[in-house]
């Protein structure tokens, strides 16, 4: 049996912040009246340049990093979205690329803002089969690009971001304990992003884009989704240290999906656990998905509320309905890693985005220079009239 390790960890944020103030300026709210009834004060909105598989790729690059692993020494990368920049090919094809990880398989999973824990759980379980030695998990998320910036309920929610973390397998006991996954699709309704897209069923007519009822943004019942959560979050969590064999007052940190503090202190309460047990940095990220879980766990190990040994819970719940939790063996020391040195193995990921230019390039070259393949001969031959 292998054991799934974390052995690194990044996170990157867009540089544009998006105060309570800036959306007072778009709807009709306020500082107070988002803060009150969220807890967030600012988020992150992604530039123009940026998607969600430059984002991906900038936290991949920050935890290989750390990990001190070679892009070629990665076996599979999971990305974790619910904003792909593509159907096809996966944004997880595109960090791939990027990353010049040339023997890694890659695919995008979808579980809204459980995907991250999902994620983490098929990589855990590809390692202790033995079919992969080295994953990346990324949660990464454009939420602003489907956002109606007209409705208040969800406009004043959601960020962007992306975090992830290197696993490595091990035949020493720890690091991914346990896991657990649920999903209540009835319940599909309540949080839902149609996939409309660009070229809405022609048939339908025009009349379809303009109902109301299914356009390409985010949609959200959110009093459903809070019962929906303050019910699924602390029974998903006390599942997940059952089954790693451990009490409640064996976890030192709970890492939940960073949606909405009231959500959490509820939660918090339920388990008749100190506010303090759960890390939370919804107040400077908003809801980023998908990834919210890896950048605040990023966050957490910067603020130093993780030591050696310490037994963690990643809880994460979304659209589907779908929840998840897995609890972690916090059992590696962060490496004394230089900011030139970190730079530099940065920098080298980057040089791999140069390198898959020029293999386009050679594509390309290869295409051009050698014509028509064989099979357009073959079509042209059969289209002749056999001679009498």
């Amino acid at each position: 049996m292998k054991y799934a390790h974390i052995i690194g960890w990044g996170s990157f944020l867009p540089d544009r912040v998006l105060t309570n103030d800036d959306i007072a300026q778009i709807v009709d709210t306020s500082d107070e009246w988002i803060y009150a009834r969220t807890g967030i004060r600012q988020r992150r909105i992604a530039g123009e340049a940026e998607t969600t598989a430059t984002l991906a790729f900038e936290a991949s690059a920050r935890a290989l990093a750390v990990a001190d692993v070679h892009p070629s020494q990665v076996d599979l990368i999971i990305v974790a979205t619910s904003t792909p920049e593509y159907i096809f090919p996966s944004t997880a094809s595109r960090v791939q690329d990027y990353l010049g990880a040339v023997r890694a398989g890659a695919f995008d999973l979808a579980a809204a803002c459980s995907g991250f824990v999902y994620a983490l759980n098929m990589a855990a379980q590809a390692i202790a089969t033995g079919s992969v030695r080295t994953a990346i998990v990324v949660g990464a998320e454009t939420m602003s690009r489907v956002l109606d910036w007209t409705d208040r309920s969800t406009c004043i929610l959601f960020g962007d971001g992306a975090g992830a973390v290197v696993l490595k397998g091990s035949s020493v006991p720890g690091g991914i304990l346990a896991s657990t996954m649920r999903s209540d699709g009835s319940g599909g309704n309540l949080l839902r992003l149609p996939a409309v897209y660009h070229n809405p069923v022609p048939t339908l007519g025009p009349e379809y884009l303009g109902n109301g009822q299914d356009r390409n943004t985010i949609a959200m019942n959110g009093r459903q989704i809070f019962r929906f959560a303050s019910h699924v979050v602390h029974a998903s969590i006390q599942d997940v240290i059952k089954k790693a064999d451990l009490d409640l007052q064996d976890v030192d940190l709970i890492i939940p999906h960073q949606a909405n503090i009231r959500i959490i202190d509820h939660v918090a309460k339920k388990l008749k656990l100190p506010k303090e047990k759960f890390y939370v940095n919804v107040e400077r990220t908003g809801n980023t998905s998908a990834a919210s879980i890896p950048i605040a766990l990023c966050d957490a190990v910067e603020a130093g509320r993780l030591r050696p040994d310490n037994n963690i819970v990643f809880v994460g719940f979304g659209g589907g309905l779908t929840w998840a939790s897995a609890a972690v063996k916090w059992d590696v020391t962060p490496p004394e890693v230089s900011l030139l040195d970190r730079e530099w193995k940065r920098t080298r990921y980057i040089m791999a985005r140069g390198r898959s230019r020029l293999r386009r390039w050679g594509r390309r070259m290869g295409a051009t220079l050698g014509g028509s393949p064989t099979p357009d001969a073959r079509l042209r031959d059969a289209d002749k009239k056999p001679e009498e």
